[in-house]
């Protein structure tokens, strides 16, 4: 089978400190623990744990922001170490606590600028904005200023910007933190019906509720390893039995 992601004994370790002594002292913490890992193309794949689990350490290294300590990953049939401009084009990222959007442009004027920086064209940028608006429902909110957003509504054009360049992986991490429970059933909708297009999700939450509702598949994390893997239903029952 031909995997959306695969990582062979992947391992992250982080000095505690900076400077030439600390590096040479030792001191050292494991954020992800030799990890292997096979999630499926179009899979809503979930990764379930606490702060400090690891989630956000495995998510950087599979959207090539931080580099593994050992081990291998391959995304859409790249290596991460060799082919991390091939696998930029195929991912998207969108995170819980984004604040990298212009306030005093409209939501279309940020689309357009990302847009630039993906090197996507005048005409492709224009086409793209149009089907998210109607993925997203953004339509009547596309020209007005970000800073007149709800929260729910900075989300989705997150998550847009995510999708600009049409990847077919997309890693959501804690996406509905900050969001009131309504939006974040709109939210969760939305991301399942992702799926059903071809994409595959990656959905990275503390929740335990949140994951078992939209998630085909759980993995759940704890000190850097993925201590338990399994379908929603399994998973749901495993924590209904107090194992956990």
């Amino acid at each position: 089978m031909s995997y959306a992601i695969q990582t062979i004994n992947l391992t992250k370790i982080f000095n505690t400190r900076s400077g030439l002594f600390n590096l040479l002292s030792g001191e050292k913490v494991t954020a992800v623990d030799d990890i292997n890992l096979q999630i499926r193309r179009g899979e809503l794949f979930g990764i379930l744990g606490e702060n400090g689990a690891g989630k956000t350490t495995l998510i950087k290294i599979f959207s090539t922001l931080i580099l593994p300590t050992s081990g291998k990953v391959i995304i859409n049939g790249f290596d991460i170490l060799k082919d991390e401009k091939k696998i930029k084009r195929s991912i998207g990222l969108v995170t819980g606590e984004e604040r990298s959007f212009y306030w005093r442009l409209t939501g279309r004027q940020n689309l357009r600028f990302f847009a630039v920086l993906l090197d996507l064209s005048r005409n492709k940028t224009e086409e793209r904005i149009e089907e998210l608006t109607q993925l997203l429902s953004l339509r009547g909110f596309m020209d007005k200023r970000f800073d007149l957003y709800s929260t729910g509504m900075k989300q989705k054009l997150s998550i847009a910007r995510g999708l600009l360049h049409n990847p077919r992986i997309l890693f959501l991490d804690e996406l509905t933190r900050s969001l009131d429970p309504g939006t974040s059933m709109d939210i969760r909708l939305w991301i399942k019906d992702l799926t059903r297009k071809g994409y595959t999700v990656i959905f990275v939450t503390h929740r335990v509720d949140e994951a078992e509702e939209i998630c085909d598949r759980i993995g759940v994390m704890s000190d850097g390893k993925i201590d338990l893997l399994d379908n929603a239903k399994e998973i749901r029952n495993y924590f209904r039995k107090g194992s956990h």
